[in-house]
């Protein structure tokens, strides 16, 4: 099992490192750190217009890498990767085909607040074309005093791929052995599938009680006897305010799916995922909505 981190030296880079450890420690993962440099750099008007230039570069790149690969904890398996090409991106999505990766890792932008997400144009690309889950570290992650994940919360609604995030969930905690903590989003979700539109606020909560109490089942029905898991009706008024009420610890992990937008074996950010990434202090996992192919966590 394979894990990418789209590596940049810098703050968010760093960021999106220490996220893919953790990942990669829970996991059993080997980290694939991965840099990408434009084919044919514009160069800024006070850098000297040489021939060994984009060998400096890339030297430099190389130097960077491999001081990202020495902050890398001994117990976790590690290889760095330069490659080149236009997008930043799309050059961390070949690296994934070239390397059979199951995700991707990246930062923050550098602008966002500390403890938050800021998704950035890297981060978008991301998150409306892979074909694997991305996980996103928030700004500030670096600091985090976590070796491991500590938890899985899967956020769950009833649109189409929601089978597909709780499967991942499940699959997940258990590979890591963490507890797996479900929150139901139904309720404040006034397009999700279950709604009548004959209901009131009290027949809209009991659908949410239900759901909530069908997913339970079902996650218990596929994890060992006693294995720790529990399941919340997110409540307020709107999606952020009930995420901030939420318990959040370091060491968390949130998994969240595709919106029903995206085209199969994609992804694509919806309205409620980019809702709770205002506000989320803590890691997401934005997973594809596609079937399972293979058993592994993250697929």
């Amino acid at each position: 099992m394979r894990l990418i981190v789209g590596y940049l030296a810098t703050p968010s880079g760093k960021d999106g490192l220490v996220l893919g450890a953790q990942l990669a420690r829970s996991l059993g993962a080997q980290l694939d750190i991965c840099m990408v440099l434009p084919p044919d750099r514009t160069l800024p008007a006070k850098v000297p217009s040489e021939a060994g230039y984009d060998d400096i570069l890339a030297a430099r790149a190389h130097d960077w890498l491999a001081e990202a690969k020495a902050s890398v904890p001994e117990d976790i398996q590690v290889e760095v990767h330069l490659s080149f090409h236009e997008s930043f991106a799309q050059g961390l999505l070949d690296e994934v085909d070239r390397l059979s990766a199951l995700a991707i890792v990246v930062g923050a932008s550098g602008d966002g607040l500390l403890g938050r997400h800021a998704i950035g144009s890297v981060s978008t690309e991301l998150l409306h074309s892979a074909h694997v889950p991305v996980a996103l570290a928030p700004r500030g992650t670096r600091h985090s005093s976590a070796t491991a994940i500590r938890e899985v919360t899967c956020a769950l609604g009833t649109r189409v791929g929601a089978d597909v995030v709780l499967n991942t969930a499940v699959r997940t905690s258990e590979l890591m052995q963490v507890p797996l903590r479900l929150v139901s989003l139904v309720a404040l979700d006034p397009q999700n599938d279950l709604r009548d539109h004959r209901d009131t606020a009290e027949s809209a909560r009991e659908r949410a009680r239900n759901h909530a109490q069908d997913t339970l089942d079902i996650a218990r029905a596929a994890l060992p006897a006693e294995f720790p898991i529990e399941v919340i009706i997110a409540d307020g008024s709107t999606v952020e305010s009930a995420v901030r009420q939420l318990d959040w610890q370091d060491g968390d992990l949130v998994m969240a799916g595709s919106s029903r937008l995206a085209q199969p074996r994609k992804l694509f950010l919806g309205s409620t995922a980019a809702k709770m990434l205002r506000v989320l202090p803590v890691p997401m996992v934005v997973v594809p909505k596609h079937e399972f192919t293979q058993p592994e966590a993250l697929s």
